[in-house]
């Protein structure tokens, strides 16, 4: 209660109706896998062009293990051809990598006495041992500003050169990712300070300030010189753990770094049948949450008759997890050949799409696959006939139609959550409504709150049902709200507990529609 003590008219504005709630994004995915190069700290991109730009194209640090065959770039891909707009990334690369992971310039900055700079690849990997940096005059000739230009040759053989020699070799060609960075101090003061301009933009290298504030020169006008190459240890492969979570340069990576990231709607591992149980464990993932759901491929040219009960007998039954069947074939960006991909990425942009254009209540299906140009496996309406009820989700081609994912179920035994639009509306819902009342926390438990929470909620749910998410012919029919005395006992609010009951009917889709055709006579009581 506000204090008065002058005497007049005054004016106080009370929020007293209901606070609305906001719906969260169902659209974010969360891509776990190895990369051709960049960091470990999970990063956010919104296109495809920013992913090449952070991670690479479609070649990896795959010498560590050559019987490996990494799909993490082709998914990420499949996700932005198919309407997804936003991707966090986790790359991950074998635990032993802690050792060997930065790459240091081959020989500090000097101005003579006092160490400028040393620069480190952004990332473990042997990729940053073609990482060439080279230091010139600035574009101004300003005797206290000096430029960087910092280029990534991916097939780079001979770095003893300097950079201009390096990009116009026959065998390297210009730089794969080059970035520029002129007019730079080597002075903390300046807002051009190198450190900090190249730690806030740069995707190849950071940056180790020394001592010296006078610009890296050397004695020379230019100088180039490549990161250091990896140690031989890094030959070592990727195992179940790095994806869980491994210890990387003091840092975990894979799956639990997704913990910190509470926007993540979608968890895809384009690899996760080339390591045993890997599967499992992303469905823990996201049962654990309760605000996510995995997407999940079976193994390349899986036999038909195998899928049931490689779905049944492996445990991937869940409310939190759907199945598609079978790979997709592109046309290779890197080699212009056909290949054979998991469909997680392309699926993950359709849910994306389906939202955007109708909302997370419709079913993610009956919808056309873009980016490419035919399936592993043609499969026939009578080999959906066996794979339907074991909840895996086929993908076919339509004559006329195009290739269309053809199936919108869960994995789970539980009728009530075997569709997935039904769980990621709930899963909406419920994130939604914690989100946006917050604000009650701590506030008086009295009958005004408890009234003020019903009518935020129901004004929700509300918009839900006229949206077409909910049964119903009126808002009754599709949810009730309680927040009184019936969901709440005296003990409740001593213990500071409010309790809010809401009950909703989802809408379920069409899956098998059934026309009844019958032939009458004239004058029957089905002529016209």
């Amino acid at each position: 209660m506000p204090e008065y003590r002058t005497p007049g008219v005054h004016i106080e504005e009370v929020d007293r109706g209901p606070t609305p709630i906001q719906g969260v994004s169902t659209s974010v995915a969360g891509f776990v896998g190895a990369t051709e190069r960049g960091p470990l700290e999970p990063q956010l991109v919104t296109s495809w062009a920013e992913f090449y730009r952070t991670y690479g194209g479609f070649t990896t640090d795959a010498d560590w293990d050559p019987g490996y065959d990494p799909t993490l770039a082709y998914a990420v891909r499949g996700f932005f051809e198919n309407g997804g707009n936003r991707a966090w990334v986790a790359r991950v690369v074998p635990d032993d990598w802690i050792d060997t992971a930065s790459r240091v310039a081959s020989a500090d900055l000097s101005d003579g006495s006092n160490t400028v700079m040393t620069v480190n690849a952004i990332g473990p990997g042997i990729w940053g041992g073609n990482v060439v940096v080279e230091v010139d005059d600035a574009s101004s000739g300003n005797p206290d500003r000096f430029k960087l230009r910092i280029g990534y040759f991916r097939n780079a053989s001979n770095l003893s050169n300097d950079y201009d020699t390096i990009a116009k070799a026959t065998n390297e060609g210009p730089p794969e990712h080059e970035e520029v960075y002129d007019e730079l101090s080597a002075d903390e003061t300046e807002t051009n300070y190198y450190k900090s301009t190249i730690e806030g933009s740069s995707s190849l290298v950071s940056i180790t300030a020394g001592s010296s504030t006078s610009p890296p020169s050397n004695g020379t006008t230019s100088l180039s010189f490549s990161l250091s190459n990896p140690a031989s240890t890094l030959q070592t492969n990727l195992d179940i753990g790095d994806y869980n979570g491994s210890d990387v340069q003091g840092q975990r990576i894979g799956l639990q770094r997704f913990d910190e990231i509470d926007e993540i709607t979608m968890v895809i591992v384009p690899d996760e049948t080339q390591h045993d149980d890997l599967r499992l464990d992303v469905i823990a993932h996201c049962e654990r949450r309760k605000d996510r759901i995995a997407i999940l491929g079976t193994e390349s040219d899986t036999d038909l008759t195998g899928l049931p009960t490689s779905q049944s007998g492996q445990g991937l039954q869940s409310e939190y997890a759907a199945l598609y069947y079978p790979w997709v074939t592109i046309r290779d960006p890197e080699t212009d050949l056909e290949r054979d991909v998991p469909p997680g990425g392309h699926v993950a942009g359709i849910y994306a799409r389906s939202d955007a254009n109708h909302g997370v209540h419709k079913a993610p299906a009956n919808e056309g696959v873009r980016g490419i140009i035919g399936l592993e496996r043609t499969i026939t309406k009578e080999d959906q006939q066996s794979l339907n009820p074991e909840g895996v989700n086929c993908i076919r081609n339509f004559q006329g139609r195009g290739t269309l994912v053809w199936g919108a179920r869960t994995t789970s035994n539980d009728p009530s959550w075997k569709y997935v639009n039904v769980r990621r509306l709930f899963m909406y819902i419920e994130e939604s409504i914690e989100e946006s009342t917050q604000w009650v926390v701590f506030e008086p438990n009295n009958p005004d709150l408890w009234a003020r929470v019903r009518q935020s909620v129901s004004n929700f749910l509300t918009g839900l049902w006229e949206d077409g998410a909910l049964m119903g012919t009126s808002p009754d029919e599709a949810f009730y709200v309680k927040c009184d005395r019936t969901t709440m006992t005296q003990n409740d609010i001593d213990n500071g507990r409010l309790i809010c009951e809401i009950g909703i009917a989802p809408v379920k889709p069409a899956e098998f529609v059934v026309f009844r055709i019958s032939q009458t006579t004239a004058g029957g009581s089905g002529g016209g």
